[in-house]
């Protein structure tokens, strides 16, 4: 069984930071591409960024400047560095990753319980 439990999130005025972290967790062979999505109410859950194991990044060009995702391997844990925040980032962010469970196993898509971040003065 794999678990991403997420955490940092919370309320926030505009143009402050928040950092969010995901932690994997169980029994595993590997995790490839990580990533971080956000649901607002009302709208359908977006990719805010991702990384792959070697480090390349991919962030929406909503957040682009402004959020920064890191991830260390040896602790399975994948970030999201927020500044600047806007109330336009108001959302439940979830985090998941591509997760084999074996060599021989198939790669499969484990998601976080999310975590809600408010920006609002």
């Amino acid at each position: 069984q794999v678990q991403l439990v997420e955490s940092g999130g919370g309320l926030v005025q505009p143009g402050g930071s928040l950092r969010l972290s995901c932690a994997a967790s169980g029994s595993f062979f590997t995790i490839y591409t990580m990533g971080w999505y956000r649901q607002a109410p009302g709208k359908q859950r977006e990719l805010v960024a991702d990384i792959t194991r070697g480090g390349s990044t991919n962030y929406a060009d909503s957040v682009k400047g402004r959020f920064t995702i890191s991830r260390d391997n040896a602790k399975n844990t994948v970030y999201l560095q927020m500044d600047l925040l806007k109330p336009e980032d108001t959302a439940v962010y979830y985090c998941k990753g591509a997760v084999l469970l074996s060599v021989s196993s198939l790669l499969g898509d484990y998601w976080g319980q999310g975590t809600q971040v408010t920006v609002s003065s």
